[in-house]
């Protein structure tokens, strides 16, 4: 006796639907974006604050989707929200100077410097302070897209703790 999922999987060519994707990517593809200009891109407000978006899952017209990256841009004296979240991110400090909270552990950091977010099993909780009262901070963060291929959740949670102090609902 077999089950509804056995019934169900067999009526499924795993290779010609492997086969389908790669001719659905290809065609994609043709058209995609090969350079994300920062100029073109709008700045989101968010409740992690003002960023900009140039890969993430849900721009679907760029060559790559493999990487999350967005710039983020705090206001003189600003915050991020705070955020709990796997870790495993890069961030390049573009201008500005401040500090981010790791876990509640102060981290000092100025422009042209490369902060390592850790890749933790329960995860890390992270805000970003601009220091400065009379100028932006402005940061570029990278990180792996694993949203797809382990949900957003990522084995430890994705929650927005408290909205940045700009966050405009």
């Amino acid at each position: 006796m077999t089950s509804e999922r056995t019934a169900r999987l067999a009526e499924i060519n795993c290779w010609e639907e492997t086969l389908r994707l790669r001719d659905r990517q290809r065609e994609l593809r043709k058209t995609a974006v090969q350079i994300v200009r920062g100029a073109e891109l709008p700045q989101e407000n968010n409740a992690q604050g003002l960023m900009r978006w140039y890969l993430h899952p849900a721009i679907t017209d760029t060559v790559l989707s493999s990487m999350l990256i967005y710039q983020q841009e705090l206001p003189p004296g600003g915050r991020s929200g705070m955020l709990q979240f796997q870790g495993g991110q890069v961030i390049y400090i573009i201008e500005g100077r401040g500090h981010t909270l790791v876990d509640g552990v102060k981290h000092p950091w100025q422009a042209e410097d490369v902060l390592n977010l850790p890749l933790r099993k329960d995860g890390i909780v992270v805000q970003h302070v601009n220091d400065d009262p009379d100028r932006p901070a402005k940061f570029l963060a990278v990180e792996p897209n694993l949203l797809e291929c382990t949900g957003v959740d990522r084995g430890c949670g994705f929650e927005q703790i408290s909205p940045s102090s700009d966050y405009k609902r």
